[in-house]
Parts: C-alpha cells; structure tokens; sequence
C-alpha cells in the first residue's frame, strides 16, 4: 500500500497542479461575475442585517404548518442548521472535486460564476419581498420580550456595515419572506441536479430539501409561506436564467466512473495537458458563464 501511494502521489500532485492552473486562467476571464457574486453576498447579509432594526416583535401569526408540525423547541433547533451546514459544504466540496477526481464534467469556476447568478437574482427578489411588508418573526429570540427581537438605533456607520457577522445571521429577526437557507439549498439541488452525475445523490438531495423545508418550520425559524414562496421562485429563477446563459461545457473524458487516482496511463496525462495547452493558447475564450 505505502509503495502504491508513493507511486500514485506524484500523478496526483501533477494533476492538481494542472487543474489550478486551468482554474486560474477561467477565474482571471471571469473574475468581474465572481468578484460580482461575493459582493452580492454581502450587500444581501446588509440588507437583512438592516430590516433588523426595522422589525417589531408581535403574537406569532396563524400558519399551517405550525398547525401540522409539532414545535422543536429551543434546545433542538440546531436540527435544522446542521442539517444546512451538510448540504452546504457537501456542495461546496463536490464543485471542488474536479482537482482530485479523474472523471470531469464542470470546471469550478464556471459553475460558482453560475451559481452566484442563481443566488443573486434570488436574493435581489428576497429583499425587495422582505422590505415591502415586515412580519412578527416566528423564532425564539423575535418574539416579544426577547432582547434580540429589536435593535436598538446604530451609534454609526461602521456597526451597520460590519453586520455583526456571524452572531447578526444567526440571530437575525424581520428578513422572513422568503428563506435565505432555502435559497441556497434549492440552488445547490438544482445544480447538482444538472451538472452531478449520480442518479442516486440527485434523489437523495431532493428528499433533504424536503426535511430541510419541514425541519425549519417545525424550528419556528420560519413561516410555512416563506418556506412555499421559496420553492417555486428559486425553481423559476434557475429555469429562467439557464434560458438567458450560454450551457457551461461539458468537459468529461469520457469514464463511466470516478477514482480518487489517475491510472497510471499517460493518456489521460497527456489529456489533460491538451487542455491546460487550449486555455493557454486563448481557446478558453469560448468558456464562459
């Protein structure tokens, strides 16, 4: 086994030395959308973080889904953020699996520039929605008497713009319709659902959204509207920005199969140095998100 490894490392070295390079040159053509895409995300955490200061504690308002599902309580809502930690890092790591695994259909780059667009025009839409009509927050620390259901007015500019990361997500009151975490994980489904390759894993995040969906407003982190409102405006976003973008290229070799290691065939190699050779010679022009 040791000698295996030692002989397979290189070949590994090689290959994610290879794929940064290629990366780097996609992320050097589009780095103004995925520059675009990180502040995005931020302008998106200050607009929630400042309807804070706007929200007004009152009685729960009445819901279906708090009829239907019983109340987690307190000490179990971090059900439902565990759950998203997994979903979320679980995709973050497969849009990076392109720099281990021998079999290839997306580049990184591309599909974080993609992906950023989903969560952009969501997001655009979740603020416009949130702002227009400002609910009780159903959670725990927004209901009335809670110290944290109401900010008092900022002593300057800099503690509105810092937004107390990451207590002020955590704890965030006023930002409900729609849900930021369902935003994401329909975004990380749908695009596992296009670009993923396993049948099996495309079916078992479609059932996670749905716990994910019940395990919020049984958490009371959420109103079941928020939760609905999420799933077919995330779902008509993706459908209509996939309509207006140019398809991301399929760069699969070919296997019918995932490893973790390049079998020792200079191939494949050679493969992938033809690919690094187009990007440098200016034939990645025609990859763009």
């Amino acid at each position: 086994m040791p000698v295996i490894f030692a002989r397979e490392a290189p070949k590994l070295w090689r290959k994610v030395c290879a794929e940064t390079s290629t990366e780097i040159s996609l992320l050097a053509g589009n780095w103004k959308y995925f520059l675009a895409g990180l502040v995005f995300q931020y302008l998106h955490g200050l607009a929630a973080h400042g309807v804070h200061y706007l929200h007004r504690p009152g009685p729960t308002l009445q819901d279906a889904g708090f009829f239907f599902l019983p109340e987690l309580g307190q000490d179990r809502t971090y059900l439902s953020e565990t759950l998203f930690s997994v979903i979320f890092f679980s995709f973050v790591l497969w849009t990076f699996h392109p720099f281990v695994f021998q079999y290839k259909k997306i580049y990184t780059v591309l599909i974080w520039c993609r992906v950023f667009a989903y969560l952009g025009v969501s997001q655009m839409l979740r603020i416009i929605t949130f702002y227009s009509t400002l609910l009780p927050g159903p959670n725990y620390h927004c209901r009335e008497g809670s110290k944290l259901a109401r900010l008092p007015p900022p002593e300057s500019a800099l503690e509105v713009l810092l937004i107390n990361f990451p207590r002020g997500v955590m704890y965030g009151c006023g930002d409900l319709i729609f849900s930021s975490h369902m935003i994401f994980t329909l975004v990380f489904v749908r695009t596992y659902q296009k670009y993923g390759t396993k049948r099996c894993i495309k079916q078992i995040a479609w059932l996670v959204a749905v716990i994910q969906s019940l395990l919020i407003v049984a958490s009371r982190k959420h109103y079941t509207v928020d939760i609905v409102v999420a799933w077919y405006t995330v779902n008509l976003v993706v459908f209509f920005i996939d309509q207006k973008l140019p398809e991301l290229p399929d760069r699969s070799l070919g296997s019918t199969s995932q490893q973790l290691l390049p079998i020792s065939s200079r191939d494949k190699d050679s493969k992938n140095r033809e690919e690094l050779d187009k990007f440098r010679n200016g034939n990645s022009a025609n990859i763009t998100t």
